[in-house]
């Protein structure tokens, strides 16, 4: 079943839905019916005028505003003027935007929206976690509406037979939407916000992720051409720190930068992209993160960088960067340096290579140099809690040895996480690298507490 005829299926005004636990009535506020009606006349008018596509957003904006003023004069001359301004705003956010959580994504203090089903809009905002807004979709249809609207340009689909997808916004922002029948109570959609002027190493010295030293010596690793693996949970920073190593790289260099949606923001004047793709309505189109990762290989690049390894595509990963490709970079999900390395044992099996496990973790040791593993602390601030070194194998275990690490001390009144970050004195085995390379890395780095 499409997902236009899902959207007629689901036309049933106010049914009793339940979400979760709760049985709320679909949203129906006192202008629902009349913003409804106004929407309806006005696409039929600018589908009839075939305006729809030579419109810009300022055009199509004043077009709402016009209509919509007087279709009200015309036939609700009793709405205040208040009242009348909150419903253009409304269908101008319906025509050129994605409905309620159009203004969100205009807010720069909130970096992710989270939509649970047709009733429930959560945002989360900088240092303050979740909040539930009072904004709400009509119904799901609306919701699917406007999930079409989101996929529709980017020739994705979205139905019964492959009921979720990842796309992305024109500004970059990520989605995820997962719709019934696995999500009962949804659709749900999940937007990671794109910082259109997006954070540097300062900043993030400035937000107390990591210290000066610390980010010295990752920009000393990167342009050393040091293989770096970015570790972490869900929201903890990995693609932001991520971002800011990639501007430590030489702006000349031939830069390979593979994502599931585009997200990263590489500095750099010889920047190629290559983003995965799902199979289309009949099976066929895929193009994997792995076979990117292949096609790459052949594309002559200097370092490759990828978003995110998920799968088998990190054999292809670590052959890369241990063959003429250092300097690698990419992140993956794991809770600490050594969940790490197994998640990347175990990714690496699943690319069906007929190699035994000790010779998969030999392979994981002479390629990956350091680990930087962030987290996402109790208060919403993230910090960079581990920097670790990947020193070999001693016996049929992969040697770590820790750098720098976070050391929390608790958490005070406000709720704000104390702490501080502690150089273990330990300097890498790499370091003949880094000073080979011409980097000025001073040894009193590996000497100080912080």
């Amino acid at each position: 079943m499409s997902l236009l005829e899902m959207l007629e299926n689901q036309k049933k005004k106010n049914e009793e839905i339940k979400v979760g636990d709760t049985v709320r009535l679909e949203a129906n506020d006192r202008y629902e019916d009349l913003k409804v009606t106004i929407h309806g006349l006005l696409i039929k008018k600018l589908e009839q005028e075939n305006k729809i596509s030579r419109l810009d957003e300022y055009e199509l904006q004043k077009v709402t505003r016009s209509f919509t003023l007087e279709y009200i004069q015309n036939n609700s001359p009793h709405i205040s003027q208040n009242d009348r301004n909150e419903i253009v705003g409304c269908l101008i956010d319906e025509i050129c935007g994605y409905g309620p959580i159009t203004e969100f994504l205009k807010q720069t203090d909130i970096e992710e929206i989270m939509v649970n089903g047709p009733y429930q809009i959560y945002v989360e905002k900088k240092g303050k976690g979740n909040v539930l807004t009072g904004k709400k979709f009509r119904d799901k249809e609306h919701v699917l509406h406007i999930i079409e609207k989101i996929i529709s340009p980017l020739g994705k689909r979205v139905d019964e037979t492959k009921p979720y997808t990842n796309a992305r916004l024109p500004d970059g922002s990520r989605v995820h939407i997962i719709i019934p029948p696995i999500a009962p109570h949804g659709p749900y959609v999940s937007i990671r916000k794109f910082e259109t002027d997006p954070f540097t190493i300062n900043d993030l010295i400035s937000f107390n992720t990591l210290t000066p030293e610390m980010a010295r010596f990752l920009e000393a690793c990167v342009k050393a051409r040091i293989n770096i693996m970015v570790s972490g949970g869900t929201s903890s920073g990995k693609t932001t720190v991520l971002n800011c190593l990639t501007s430590f790289i030489n702006r000349d260099e031939r830069i390979l930068v593979i994502e599931d949606s585009m997200e990263l923001q590489p500095r750099g004047n010889h920047v190629l992209r290559l983003e995965a793709r799902d199979a289309n309505i009949e099976g066929k189109g895929e193009f994997s993160i792995r076979q990117a990762v292949i096609e790459a290989l052949r594309m002559n690049p200097t370092r490759l960088i990828i978003g995110e390894i998920r799968g088998s595509e990190c054999f292809d990963f670590l052959r890369a960067s241990n063959t003429g490709h250092r300097g690698s970079i990419s992140t993956a999900h794991a809770n600490s340096p050594r969940d790490l390395l197994y998640a990347l044992e175990t990714m690496t099996m699943m690319a069906n290579i007929d190699i035994p496990l000790i010779a998969i973790r030999r392979y994981i040791a002479s390629t990956l140099d350091l680990i930087i593993q962030q987290q996402h602390m109790e208060d919403n601030t993230r910090k960079t809690v581990s920097i670790t070194e990947v020193c070999g194998m001693e016996g049929d275990v992969i040697q770590l040895q820790e750098l720098f690490r976070y050391e929390q001390e608790g958490v005070d009144h406000n709720g704000k996480v104390k702490g501080r970050f502690v150089c273990t004195g330990v300097r890498p085995a790499f370091m003949n690298r880094i000073k080979a390379s011409g980097v000025p890395l001073p040894d009193s780095i590996f000497s100080q507490l912080t």
